[in-house]
Order: C-alpha cells, then sequence, then structure tokens
C-alpha cells in the first residue's frame, strides 16, 4: 500500500503542476482551463517498481488565488489511494503539498517556473529532491513527468497522460 501511495502522490503531483503562461491573467486563466475532470494512465519508468503501470482519476477547482485544489484516487490493480492536493503561487514562484507534504507521506512543492505551456516545480519528500514537468498538449491532453535526483542526475521516474473528461470547472473557494 506505501507504494501505491507514493504512486497516488507522485501522479497528483504531476496533475497540479499543468500550467503555462508567464503572465499572473495569463496564469489564472490557464489554472481555469485545466480545472476539471481528468483521466489517464502512468507508468513507473524506474526503480524497483519499474514498468508498473497505474490509472488515476482526478477533479481540479481553481482557488480566488492562482492555483489550484486537486481530489482523486489512483490505482494499481485493484488497489485505489485517495489524492487531495494543493499548489498556490507565491510571489514568482509556487509552493504548496501533496498529501501531508513531507510531514507524511506526501510532497512538498518548492518553487516553480512557468515557460510557454510547461511549469517545472521543485519538490521534495524528506531527503528526495526532484522536478515536476507538466505540459499541455492541447485543451484536452496533459503530458505528465516527475525526475527525482539520483547523486547529480535527474531521471524519469514517473509518467503520466491525462485526458479531459469533462467540462472546466469554475469554482473558487481556496483563501489565502
Amino acid at each position: 500500500m506505501a507504494m501505491i501511495k507514493r504512486v497516488s502522490v507522485l501522479a497528483g503531483a504531476l496533475l497540479l503542476g499543468s500550467a503555462a503562461l508567464p503572465v499572473q491573467a495569463g496564469e489564472k486563466a490557464y489554472f481555469r482551463s485545466v480545472a476539471g475532470s481528468w483521466a489517464g494512465v502512468g507508468h513507473i519508468a524506474a526503480g524497483p517498481y519499474k514498468n508498473t503501470r497505474f490509472t488515476c482519476k482526478f477533479s481540479g477547482t481553481v482557488p480566488a488565488s492562482i492555483g489550484m485544489q486537486l481530489d482523486g484516487t489512483c490505482r494499481v490493480g485493484v488497489f485505489p489511494q485517495t489524492m487531495k492536493a494543493r499548489i498556490v503561487k507565491r510571489g514568482s514562484s509556487y509552493t504548496g503539498r501533496f498529501s501531508l507534504g513531507t510531514k507524511g507521506d506526501g510532497l512538498d512543492i518548492t518553487s516553480g517556473k512557468l515557460r510557454g505551456k510547461r511549469l517545472t516545480l521543485g519538490i521534495r519528500h524528506k531527503k528526495l529532491t526532484g522536478t515536476f514537468q507538466a505540459n499541455l498538449k492541447n485543451q484536452n491532453s496533459l503530458n505528465l513527468t516527475i525526475a527525482v535526483k539520483v547523486q547529480q542526475t535527474m531521471v524519469p521516474f514517473i509518467g503520466l497522460t491525462l485526458t479531459r473528461t469533462g467540462p472546466a470547472r469554475k469554482t473558487s473557494y481556496l483563501a489565502d
């Protein structure tokens, strides 16, 4: 179950990072465009669980500030894992957490930059560091990758492709 939880946390991190456009107004519009229902299949690309496939379903909403709230599940076989996450813009970067962040079995978002249709977030889980990249291919398709730092090299660890399954939500309920 611990492996399923880690996969769920990492997959949720991927979805939350799917943002683009460097201008604040554009960032808000972009988060609104990725809010809604998404589902997809991913795989673990490295480590002891290499080639493990999983499926995820997420529903994302946007706060009044720049960012996103995510709820959903990821499933490896018959074992589902609940996923909750939050990302918010702070200054010129991003912060947030997945599950309980590093206080639990989750991840902390430690940094972030938007470039075009790609968002790169710095992530941390205790002593493990890495990056999360999200690329919005079009309004209905997201490609997501998590890489972890092994010695001095970033190694792709998880890949996930999501497809929109419902209309974008426009709910704003998070306070800063």
